[in-house]
This record gives structure tokens, C-alpha cells and sequence, in this order.
């Protein structure tokens, strides 16, 4: 494949199947691999797991020129003051919007959050509420049925996934883009409307974790499909110390470029 596009691992989540990615990673092969936000869950690094730990070794060992495998980050809601540090910890560029071309058609890549009203104009609430959330994983068991369905049912409550497609759709055409990838929502989802094409590559804190591939055969919605795993939960060690910076929505498109962190 050309590309295999990934988000919203959320590392350092109790529901976090880091296991299941890093897997994914190493039996594919690929070109280009974009990291489509939300890869971790907050900047507590405390909460990392063996199994998140190895994930990121894994993108560091993809991110070596002798590979041959353009690897990006793209920044999510949840990653925003982690661009510095990953930038040196894994060896990857951060943008807040990526764009490349393939067979011909403009391709855009953007977490998602920057078309969910609620996201940017209730970052209060919406932290409140995730924390409710990680302390509820806490206490489950290994399954975390009702964690998953809370988020499933706060996803549609919100009309997160219809309200961040018509964004992205619109974004797109204004910019003359043939495709555009986005996470966020959780839900993976194609669209088609006035000659676009909308991606979502869903998650990998649910029980069926998805992704997109891009190739010769055009962008595919696909299922994990291997070993799925129980998981421990995260243990708490020492502290890392990480740096206060400032996040920022993407601004509409200038001469089609990436925008880089």
C-alpha cells in the first residue's frame, strides 16, 4: 500500500489497544504511515504501559531513513503540547494539517477536532468529562464494555461524526481537495458529496479497532482482524516532566500547503 492511515490509539487509556496497533504496524507494509492524532490519550505520561511504550518504539524504528517509510503526526485534541516532545522522542515531523498528492488527487489529513463545535468552544467540559471517563476504566474489568459504550453513545449524542463530516466536506472543497482523512469521532466512515471523498479512520479503544489504507485500489475502511487482548491496568510510575504549549486551530487553506506544529 502507499499509506495506512491511523488514529485515536489514545496511549495511556485504560481501553488503549496499543497491543493490537503495534501488531498491525509490524505486519504491514507500507510507504507512508500518518498518525492521525489522538495518539495519546493526555500529556500524563505516568499512565504508559509497557505495550504503549513499545508501540512508540515501533513508530521510532519506522521513522529511520534506512526504512524508507515517511512517517507524519498529526496533531489531535489530545495530543496538542506533545509536538516538541515527539518531534525528538520518535523522530516524526507534527503538522496540524497534512497534505500530499497520490495517482493524481490532492489528499489532506486533519484530526477531526477543528469541525466539532463543541470540542473548541467546551475544552473544559469536555476534560471534566474525560477524566470522569479514565476513572471509570479504572474500576472495570478487562473488557471495559461500559467505557466503550459511553463513548459510543457520547458520539452520536453529540452528532459528533455527522457535524465534523459536513466540516471536513466543506474545508475540502473550498480548498480543491480530493480526499480528506479525519479522526476524532471515533466512528469509521466514507462519504461522497460534490466530487470529495470523506475518510474517518475510527478508533483503537474499541473492541474492533479500524483503520485506511491508500493505494493503487483507492482509500479502504478496514478492520483489525488479528489477536485481541485483555489488558492490565496502566500503572502509575514517575512523572515526566513535560512543557506547557500552546495549541491552535488550523486556519483556512493557503496555497495548499502542510501546516507543521
Amino acid at each position: 500500500m502507499d499509506t495506512l492511515i491511523l488514529s485515536d490509539v489514545h496511549l495511556g487509556s485504560e481501553v488503549s489497544r496499543a497491543r493490537e496497533a503495534t501488531e498491525l504496524l509490524e505486519a504491514s507494509d507500507f510507504r507512508r504511515l500518518v498518525l492521525l492524532g489522538d495518539i495519546f490519550s493526555d500529556l500524563n505520561f505516568r499512565r504508559l504501559t509497557s505495550d504503549h511504550w513499545k508501540f512508540l518504539s515501533r513508530i521510532r524504528k519506522l521513522s529511520n531513513p534506512k526504512r524508507k517509510v515517511e512517517v507524519v503526526w498529526v496533531e489531535g485534541n489530545h495530543d496538542q503540547g506533545l509536538s516538541q516532545i515527539m518531534s525528538h522522542l520518535v523522530g516524526v515531523p507534527v503538522y496540524q494539517r497534512y497534505v500530499w498528492e497520490f495517482e493524481g488527487k490532492r489528499h489532506v489529513a486533519m484530526h477531526g477536532h477543528q469541525f466539532d463545535p463543541f470540542c473548541s468552544q467546551n475544552e473544559f467540559l469536555s476534560r471534566v468529562g474525560e477524566r470522569i471517563l479514565y476513572e471509570l476504566q479504572k474500576v472495570e474489568g478487562n473488557r471495559k464494555r461500559l467505557s466503550r459504550f459511553i463513548d459510543r453513545v457520547n458520539t452520536r449524542w453529540l452528532r459528533m461524526e455527522s457535524r465534523v463530516a459536513e466540516g471536513a466536506l466543506l474545508y475540502a472543497r473550498a480548498g480543491r481537495v480530493d480526499r480528506i482523512f479525519c479522526g476524532h469521532t471515533h466512528v469509521a466512515t466514507h462519504l461522497n458529496r460534490h466530487g470529495v471523498d470523506y475518510y474517518n479512520s475510527g478508533s483503537w479503544i474499541d473492541a474492533n479497532p479500524t483503520y485506511l489504507t491508500v493505494g493503487e485500489g483507492g482509500v479502504q475502511v478496514r478492520r483489525y482482524d488479528g489477536k485481541k487482548y485483555d489488558y492490565e491496568p496502566a500503572a502509575e510510575t514517575a512523572p515526566m516532566l513535560v512543557p506547557a504549549l500552546d495549541g491552535g486551530s488550523v486556519a483556512a487553506f493557503a496555497g495548499y500547503e502542510s501546516v507543521r506544529c
